[in-house]
């Protein structure tokens, strides 16, 4: 008797981000669309990235003022707790 060797392949269960059904991809690929998804995903033109510069976050427009004169009152001297 004869023991033939079988080729194993590996799938994993994954959901379409698209559509959301289940489908079985191979183990270790990054597709996250089904094969019914894929076309219609193509058609749609991938978004265009803006560049902008970080900015901290609430600080959206407010200017610091350093001479502020309440300034002495919420950093004065410390260590005495």
């Amino acid at each position: 008797m004869e023991i033939e060797e079988h080729e194993l392949i590996q799938l994993e269960l994954k959901y379409c981000e698209r559509c959301g059904g289940l489908w079985l991809r191979l183990e270790g690929t990054q597709e996250v669309y089904c094969a019914a998804c894929v076309p219609e995903m193509r058609q749609l033109s991938a978004p265009r990235k803006r560049i902008t510069r970080p900015r901290l976050p609430g600080a959206h427009g407010l200017a610091v003022k350093a001479q502020h004169a309440g300034w002495a009152l919420i950093h004065g001297t410390g260590g005495h707790a």
